[in-house]
């Protein structure tokens, strides 16, 4: 065997791993496996033996998704509405086990928008250590920290995690009786029925991409304004909803399930929505997984 097809079935073994690293440092499947590649070509030309495969491709993996969050941040001043992650959709009973990696670990659209949040060395901080156990004096050099100082980055987004990401039901039938409720005040126009199923601090996002933005708007928040908003916007697109789950959680595609025209996103707890994120770019449509 080759030296090369050595290397790169070695490079494929570990692409699971660095995909999933990726997608919580990014929240788009697209932009992870830009990033992938990348350090697939970064290890290709490498002029010496990397004598630790995994930590390093770990390691060119979190630099890469810093510069593409640091340009991300630059780019979001011509952003309108909310930006929300590139979610991972089926229509059928279970992601399948490509999928399945990428969001287990509770990893929904709840966490993903918190962890947009933070800056980008608190969220590689953060995913780094937390979420993939790296020690800090490894985490240290990629954001040009000492190890200490890359201790205190990581407890900031820490706390603003633990603050802001909700206690969520965890049980799918549960979460799916809580959708369909919605669904059908939606439909009805049923304004008490839908404040039944929204708490009270409920947040209602969308995200219509870059340029123009039609039918983006900031966030809304608290429980009369969102169902206002639905009733007055979405009531006409609900009869065309169909289930799907959204990042693992009980969510619904708008359209036909080849080819939506929206994802919609819900975060439950206590039996009550507390986010509702609706996805238009047409730029994070097409990835999506129709059919498992």
């Amino acid at each position: 065997m080759s030296d090369s097809k050595w290397l790169a079935e070695r490079f494929e073994e570990q692409r699971p791993h660095l995909r999933t690293i990726a997608y919580r440092m990014l929240g788009s499947v697209t932009e992870s496996d830009d990033a992938v590649q990348e350090a697939w070509l970064r290890l290709s030309r490498a002029d010496q033996a990397v004598e630790n495969l995994g930590g390093w491709l770990t390691t060119v993996v979190g630099r890469v998704c810093l510069d593409m969050l640091r340009a991300r941040r630059a780019r979001r001043e011509d952003y309108i509405g909310s930006w929300l992650p590139e979610p991972i959709v089926t229509i059928d009973d279970s992601p399948n086990p490509e999928q399945e990696a990428l969001i287990a670990d509770s990893v929904g659209l709840a966490l993903l928008v918190v962890l947009e949040t933070l800056t980008p060395s608190e969220r590689l901080a953060f995913v780094l250590h937390d979420m993939f156990a790296v020690p800090f004096d490894e985490i240290a050099p990629i954001i040009n920290r000492t190890p200490t100082a890359t201790r205190q980055i990581a407890s900031r987004a820490r706390r603003a995690v633990q603050g802001a990401t909700p206690n969520l039901d965890a049980d799918l039938a549960e979460q799916r009786q809580v959708v369909d409720a919605f669904l059908a005040a939606s439909r009805t126009g049923d304004f008490e029925a839908l404040l039944a199923v929204l708490d009270p601090e409920v947040v209602f996002r969308v995200d219509a991409g870059l340029g123009t933005g039609r039918g983006a708007r900031p966030p809304i928040k608290g429980a009369p304004a969102v169902a206002r908003q639905i009733l007055a916007r979405g009531s006409r697109l609900a009869p065309f909803a169909q289930p799907a789950l959204v990042n693992g959680a009980a969510g619904v595609v708008v359209g036909q399930p080849d080819k939506p025209f929206a994802v919609v996103g819900f975060t439950i707890s206590g039996g009550r929505i507390v986010d509702i994120d609706l996805i238009t770019d047409p730029d994070k449509l097409p990835r999506f997984s129709v059919g498992g």
